[in-house]
């Protein structure tokens, strides 16, 4: 059962629906027992905290890396832009500084380890294996890619791959993260967990 949170989830800006906030405490308190947890893609922090508090039951670590500058579709003129987030000054989106607020206030600043860099910099001399990597990045083929191939191999046998926003049809949704879905299951490294809504979860072999 996820621990009672300090503060109203319903509130902060995120795209994660309950059940696929449960399934991602339930594997993240399975997985960080063995190890620490990356996540791909934080925006405010909605998925960090229920990762977050699972890591904190293991007194491990969650390294959330995010480069705060948002996805394709959070830019000026898209679907999921929001003017609170956008840094006129800058003339960039910025989630950052809404990231920090929500951590602080539940409780996870000694958990949650930001890494405020693109996917492919912060893996380049990474050596820690990984418990856990959840992919909940860009949409774009290149960016789900480059989340895949950059982490995925550094997930240590018997971890847990967890992948956001899988949609079989095109209408419903962007194909990237289904794409690289398929790869994991089609490589042999990854076998099936569960579906929960959008969320897939493979099991490193």
């Amino acid at each position: 059962m996820i621990p009672e949170i300090p503060l109203d989830m319903d509130q902060i800006k995120g795209f994660l629906a309950a059940d696929e906030a449960g399934a991602l405490y339930r594997y993240a308190l399975q997985a960080s027992a063995a190890g620490p947890v990356l996540e791909i893609g934080s925006y405010c922090g909605k998925s960090t905290i229920y990762l977050g508090l699972a890591c904190q039951a293991n007194d491990s670590t969650l390294f959330a890396l995010d480069h705060h500058r948002g996805s394709e579709e959070h830019q000026r003129g898209e679907m999921f832009h929001d003017p609170a987030l956008y840094d006129s000054g800058a003339g960039v989106m910025d989630s950052f500084r809404e990231f920090r607020r929500n951590i602080r206030a539940a409780g996870l600043e000694q958990t949650v380890v930001p890494i405020v860099a693109g996917s492919a910099a912060a893996a380049r001399h990474w050596q820690t294996p990984l418990a856990m990597v959840f992919i909940d990045g860009g949409h774009s083929l290149d960016a789900a890619l480059t989340d895949y191939r950059c982490w995925a191999p550094l997930l240590r046998p018997g971890g847990i791959l967890a992948i956001h926003d899988l949609f079989e049809d095109a209408a419903a949704g962007g194909q990237a993260p289904y794409a690289i879905y398929r790869m994991a299951l089609a490589s042999g490294l990854f076998a099936p967990l569960a579906r929960v809504n959008s969320l897939g979860v493979l099991g490193r072999l």
